[in-house]
């Protein structure tokens, strides 16, 4: 049932509906601890973060990826490891934290490539999808839309299905973006 809850509060924040959401998801994270569980905690971590940055509320969101992290180190559990990586860099960019603009984006940008290379040292393409993507709009902001349109490229093109996911869709239209500006 809590886990039920944490999902449903992770819906609402996906439909724009942030605050009950991540109240929702509090609420059944703080059920499914209190039972002494602790599977998947990095994961429900990084959902919840993700749901504050929906709502506006990055900061929160890296308190909540410090702590994912710590359970990462802490726990040897690495398996969401370079997704947590990629939220903290789309969090860092969001929040605007550390300082001026470049100090921030090259911070971010560390964030992607560690956890292009965390995914890759994993076989785990979908994360490593995901995090090519979040590098691929930062260098699109940053002018860099041939290297982005290459480094994404390579990764779309060793899907072979799958392309009626949300990732795959959004990596097809952000490839067509960059062909079109370089």
């Amino acid at each position: 049932m809590a886990v039920g809850i944490i999902l449903r509060g992770w819906a609402l924040a996906e439909q724009g509906q942030a605050e009950e959401g991540v109240g929702q998801m509090r609420q059944g994270m703080a059920a499914y601890w209190a039972t002494g569980a602790g599977l998947g905690r990095s994961y429900w971590l990084a959902l919840l973060a993700e749901a504050y940055g929906k709502g506006g509320q990055a900061e929160e969101g890296l308190t909540v990826l410090a702590e994912a992290l710590e359970v990462v180190h802490k726990t040897g559990n690495h398996r969401f490891e370079a997704e947590l990586i990629k939220l903290k860099g789309d969090l860092t960019l969001q929040a605007r934290v550390s300082g001026p603009g470049a100090t921030v984006e090259a911070e971010a940008e560390e964030c992607f490539h560690k956890a292009i290379e965390i995914a890759r040292h994993q076989h785990a393409k979908s994360w490593e999808l995901r995090a090519v993507m979040s590098l691929s709009r930062l260098w699109q902001q940053q002018s860099k839309s041939s290297e982005a349109h290459t480094l994404l490229s390579e990764i779309y093109g060793w899907f072979t299905e799958g392309f009626e996911t949300k990732d795959l869709q959004d990596a097809k239209a952000l490839l067509a973006e960059l062909a079109e500006e370089h």
